[in-house]
């Protein structure tokens, strides 16, 4: 009796059959799929208002399908629906399961994702100024989000140095008087608050220039800023006069970069779309005071399905992590009606306020629009050009150390410890030349009995094998000598795992020199782009782990020192650092922020102020 015997095409017309017939069946109703591969792997989540047409499409004319949709559809196997009752339910679950499951075809954000404010504390005496990344009901006054903290410090920075702001730990006015100013009052970029030479009622006052410049005012900083500058001249007061126009200047430069886009009071958010063979680059510049002040891109690979309902799916996760919503938001393409008004809709829940989500088709909003879709294009060639260069730095590294394939995940590992404590070994990811933050993990040592590099080595990457569902990396590389490779090649070898192990060394003043496996050093010192990468990776899984172990040891010792007050355990101590940023902020608190945070009661709060009081007199006998 002869098998049956199908060709691969054969097989998947069958299976494309099976595919067709179950979503026939499907509701029309509104939901969100799941589509699974041969492993049983969610490769893709969506959702629509009616799942049978929608599911169905998938497997119907793909013949018609554009490349990436029908990528997508070959290695479908199976599929999953959950009913929902209305469309706007649909977008929150399926934004929720993207973030679960992280499907390979899906356009999301980084892992992890959120956005940093700058707050000035104006309701304290002395108010100071931070970056955050919380939004609190606190009586603070807040100005963002910021696409990242370098923005954000980078202003505060500015700020700090043009309007005289401490940038040291002093708690005013408790550390008035106490100690000499430092070196930055005497070259003028603190206002020397320290001193006592400035009041209460004249340090808000900056701090209401300072707020204004934030919100888009800066006519009026600079108005106010001149009239002072006119006034120290007249009356001879040459040097607070040269401090002034200082101070116009630094601001005034740092406001040029902010493109003047509408009129002061208005406050939106403006998103382009650009896409070609290799990438889309998705764009968003911040209006604020009708200045841009912040934009944001975001590039996808061209494996990824970016059609209106994966676009509105990405919008509403990128506003679920933002603590502000704009009134507007403007759109260089359009959405149907039934996307826009869903995501709409669950914008206003978020935000309490009806936010207009619009495609401008003529005039100057159209205008500002395309501006940003130029902006878009241009940062989608500049990605485009860098992950050439990067995808040859990479065959040059698979020649170099003769890998049969070309590296395009990379896994490089380190440990750092305090003594025989806080042993703790990092790991980071490199995807296409590119750090993978998503990928970035640490394992706290645990069986490793005192300083024994080659063994919290074998451990923490023995743990991370233990999940063979995890993408394997195409290279792992080690911060170390043939010693280390040796013991994790063996250990791998015993696993059953072909990954190809290397070191990374480092000369005498602990900078990268060479590449080596367990019998011989690479030198890559002639291969400056392959150096550079190296010197990249070696330099980050360095600051990630040590960075990672010192605020191990650093959360250990405040929870500790907390924990020694009567009262208060591990949870209260949790609450009371997150609320006040640190033990610092913990110390300075009077007793009725402190029983203002959860869980803390008035006993509690008594309790904390009397065991800093005494540890004060306690530093105050020994000094």
């Amino acid at each position: 009796m002869s098998c049956p015997f199908f060709s691969e095409s054969e097989a998947v017309s069958i299976n494309i059959e099976e595919l067709r017939d179950k979503a026939s069946r499907l509701p029309l109703t509104p939901g969100v799929y799941l589509m699974k591969d041969a492993a049983g792997r969610i490769i893709y989540v969506g959702k629509s208002k009616a799942l049978r047409s929608r599911v169905l499409s998938y497997f119907t004319d793909i013949g018609h399908h554009t490349v990436k949709t029908a990528k997508l559809v070959s290695g479908i196997s199976d599929f999953d629906v959950m009913l929902t009752s209305t469309e706007i339910e649909a977008l929150a679950l399926e934004n929720r399961l993207i973030k679960l499951h992280t499907p390979k075809f899906n356009i999301k954000l980084k892992d992890g994702k959120s956005y940093p404010y700058i707050k000035l504390t104006v309701n304290e005496e002395y108010p100071r100024i931070l970056v955050v990344r919380k939004r609190l009901a606190d009586g603070a006054k807040y100005f963002g989000p910021y696409s990242g903290t370098s923005t954000a410090y980078m202003i505060v920075n500015t700020v700090r140095k043009a309007f005289g702001i401490p940038d040291c730990k002093k708690n005013f006015p408790k550390d008035i008087g106490k100690t000499r100013p430092c070196l930055n009052y005497q070259i003028g970029l603190c206002c020397g608050v320290c001193t006592g030479s400035v009041s209460g009622n004249e340090y808000r006052k900056v701090f209401s220039d300072i707020s204004s410049f934030l919100g888009g005012s800066f006519s009026e900083v600079k108005k106010s800023l001149t009239e002072q500058m006119e006034y120290a001249s007249e009356n001879l007061m040459f040097e607070a006069a040269a401090l002034c126009r200082d101070r116009i200047k630094s601001l005034s430069k740092l406001w040029e970069k902010q493109k003047v886009v509408a009129a002061p009071y208005v406050e939106q958010d403006i998103i382009a779309l650009y896409s070609d063979e290799t990438c889309t680059c998705l764009t968003v510049f911040y209006v604020r005071g009708g200045a841009v002040t912040d934009s944001e891109s975001f590039v996808f690979g061209a494996d990824r399905i970016v059609d209106e309902d994966a676009v509105s799916s990405f919008l509403y996760e990128l506003y679920s992590v933002r603590e502000y919503i704009p009134k507007e938001i403007l759109l260089d393409f359009p959405l149907c009606d039934d996307s826009r008004n869903t995501l709409s809709d669950l914008l206003r829940e978020k935000a309490g306020y009806r936010v207009n989500v619009r495609f401008p088709e003529k005039g100057n909003l159209k205008a500002l629009c395309r501006m940003v879709a130029d902006n878009a294009k241009e940062y989608a060639a500049r990605y485009n050009a860098d992950a050439e260069k990067q995808n040859d730095t990479l065959i040059r590294i698979a020649q170099l150390l003769g890998l049969e394939v070309v590296p395009e995940r990379i896994e490089a590992y380190d440990i750092s410890n305090y003594g025989s404590e806080n042993i703790t070994a990092g790991k980071i990811t490199v995807v296409n030349g590119r750090f993978d933050k998503s990928g970035y993990r640490t394992y706290k040592i645990a069986s490793t009995a005192g300083q024994d590099d080659y063994a919290s080595m074998r451990e923490a990457i023995s743990r991370r094998f233990s999940h063979p569902e995890d993408e394997y990396p195409d290279l792992i590389l080690l911060d170390g000598g043939r010693a280390h490779v040796s013991v994790i090649r063996q250990l791998l070898a015993g696993l059953g795992i072909p990954i190809p192990v290397f070191g990374m060394v480092k000369d005498e003043y602990h900078k990268t020199r060479a590449l080596t496996d367990d019998e011989c050093e690479i030198s890559i010192a002639k291969e400056q782009p392959v150096f550079l990468m190296i010197y990249k990776i070696q330099e980050e899984i360095h600051r990630f782990t040590v960075s990672r172990m010192t605020g191990a040891k650093r959360k250990s010792l405040k929870t500790s020192s907390l924990e020694a007050v009567n009262g208060i355990g591990p949870a209260k101590a949790k609450a009371l650092l997150s609320a006040f940023g640190g033990l610092s902020g913990v110390a300075a608190a009077d007793r009725a922020s402190l029983a203002a945070v959860k869980g803390i009661t008035e006993k509690d709060a008594e309790a904390v102020i009397t065991y800093f009081a005494e540890s004060k007199k306690k530093r105050t006998k020994t000094t």
